[in-house]
């Protein structure tokens, strides 16, 4: 069983930054896959970036073209957290952010391949 808790969402003018932190519980975190979604109000939830385990310690990131450029994912197995650096934001960002965490650690873009979510953390970018 893996639990994950969000922070570091919040209100932030357009063209600003957030870092988004998720931590884990789990001795074998190191090799789940970690993706990031959001959900913004009517929207179904999408894809934003993932972080997946390759095997020894090499992981692969992977990022919606929405946010590819702008966003960063990365990840500390020592700490049991994975990290969304997210630069140059926009209003269309705003949305409930989930970290989501699988098992299996190909994640992936799609929802389905994970078995664990957090609660999500709000952002809100304004204009």
């Amino acid at each position: 069983q893996v639990q994950l808790v969000e922070s570091g969402g919040g209100l932030v003018q357009a063209g600003g930054s957030l870092r988004l932190s998720c931590a884990a519980s789990g001795r074998t975190f190191r090799t789940y896959a970690v993706g990031w979604f959001r959900q913004a109000p009517g929207k179904e939830r999408e894809f934003v970036a993932a972080i997946s385990w390759n095997g020894g310690i090499t992981y692969t990131a992977d990022y919606a073209d929405s946010v590819k450029g702008r966003f960063t994912i990365s990840r500390d197995n020592a700490k049991n957290m994975v990290y969304l650096q997210m630069n140059s934001l926009k209003p269309e960002d705003t949305a409930v952010y989930h970290c989501a965490a699988g098992a299996s650690g190909s994640g992936g873009r799609e929802r389905r391949r994970y078995d664990y979510w957090g609660q999500g953390t709000q952002v809100t970018v304004s204009s």
